[in-house]
C-alpha cells in the first residue's frame, strides 16, 4: 500500500528568538538553524518515518538546496523518481522566526515549486494510479493537483491539506475522501469562524455538502475535529511541552495516511496523527522535529 504525496520542498531558515519582531523592529540574539522543509516534503518524510511507502512528487531548482533536499529524502526512504528540476528557478525557501513560546512567523518564495506542470504530473501517472492514499497541499500550483485526482487510481483516497489558506473549487472538494485544514483555513473555506465544536460542526456540514467524504479540522491542543455523516467527533490531543509548533500540522497528514494504508479506520488513523503531531512539536524545526514509528507508538502508550 503506497502513499504518492505531491506537494513542496523547501529548505527552512529558523531563527529561534525570545519573540517575533514587530514590522520595522530588529531584535538581537537567537539562535539559527537550517533544516529541510516545505510542506510536501513535510508530509513525505513524516509519512515515511511512520512506516509508511512514500512517493514523492515535486519540483526543485538545479542548485545545492535542491540537491541537499533530494539527498534528504532518499535517507529516510522517499521514493524521488518523480522530483523534477528546473533549470531557471531556484529551489523553494522559507525564513521561520520562533519565539520561546512556540509559536511561529513564516515566509516562503517558493521558487521551483510553483512551476511544477500537469505534464510533470502525467509522468508520475503510474505511481498515481497504484497508490491507496494521494495527499497534497497548496504549496504547489492546484491544477497540478487537479491533474493528479484525475489520474489516480479509482481506490485511491485523496486527501487535501488546504494549506496555506485559500480557495478551492467545488470540483476539486467533490473528490476528496478527506480535507484537513486548520482553524483559520477552515474559515477560509467556508466563512465559518470556529472557536468551538458547534462552530466545528457547521464548517464540517459545509465542506460535506460541497462533496467532501470526511473532515478533520485541526485545532492544536483542543485536538481534531472529525466529521462525516456517521457523526461528529473530537479526537483529543497529547499532552507535551511544546517548544516549536513547525510543521506539526504536516506531521498529522503525513502520519494519518500511513495509518490508513496501514487498515486503521479514520478515527484510529486520527489518534495516531495526534501522536505523531504532539511528539514533532518537542523539537525544533521541520523535517528534524518529524517522529519515528517508534517515537509516536511510545506516545499512544503513555511513554
Amino acid at each position: 500500500m503506497s502513499i504518492v504525496v505531491l506537494g513542496s520542498s523547501n529548505t527552512d531558515m529558523i531563527l529561534r528568538m525570545k519573540r517575533i519582531p514587530r514590522p520595522g523592529e530588529t531584535i538581537l540574539g537567537g539562535e539559527f538553524a537550517m533544516a529541510a522543509g516545505g510542506k510536501g516534503a513535510n508530509q513525505a518524510v513524516a509519512a515515511a518515518r511512520a512506516g509508511g511507502k512514500v512517493v514523492f512528487v515535486s519540483k526543485v531548482g538545479d542548485d545545492l538546496f535542491g540537491e541537499r533536499s533530494v539527498e534528504g529524502y532518499k535517507k529516510d526512504g522517499v521514493d524521488v523518481s518523480y522530483i523534477f528540476k528546473d533549470k531557471n528557478l531556484a529551489s523553494g525557501v522559507a525564513l521561520i522566526f520562533v519565539e520561546e513560546t512556540g509559536e511561529n512567523a513564516i515566509g516562503v518564495a517558493s521558487g521551483a515549486n510553483m512551476a511544477l506542470t500537469a505534464e510533470e504530473i502525467r509522468r508520475a501517472k503510474p505511481a498515481l494510479e497504484s497508490a491507496d492514499v494521494l495527499l497534497a497541499q497548496l504549496e504547489t500550483p492546484l491544477d497540478a493537483f487537479a491533474e493528479a485526482l484525475a489520474l489516480k487510481g479509482e481506490k485511491t483516497r485523496a486527501i487535501l491539506n488546504p494549506a496555506p489558506a485559500a480557495p478551492i473549487p467545488d470540483e476539486i472538494l467533490a473528490k476528496l475522501y478527506l480535507i484537513t485544514p486548520n482553524e483559520t483555513e477552515v474559515e477560509t473555506l467556508t466563512g465559518v469562524v470556529v472557536e468551538n465544536e458547534e462552530h466545528a460542526a457547521r464548517a464540517a456540514q459545509a465542506l460535506m455538502a460541497k462533496g467532501v467524504e470526511n473532515v478533520a479540522i485541526t485545532m492544536g491542543a483542543k485536538g481534531a475535529f472529525l466529521a462525516n455523516t456517521d457523526g461528529n467527533e473530537t479526537i483529543p490531543s497529547f499532552r507535551v511541552e511544546a517548544a516549536d509548533t513547525t510543521a506539526a500540522g504536516d506531521v498529522f497528514n503525513g502520519a494519518l495516511a500511513t495509518a490508513l494504508t496501514e487498515g486503521k479506520n479514520l478515527r484510529e488513523a486520527t489518534r495516531f496523527a495526534a501522536a505523531a503531531a504532539a511528539r514533532s512539536v518537542t523539537k525544533l524545526g521541520a523535517q528534524p522535529s518529524v517522529p519515528r514509528r517508534e517515537e509516536i507508538d511510545a506516545l499512544m502508550n503513555g511513554e
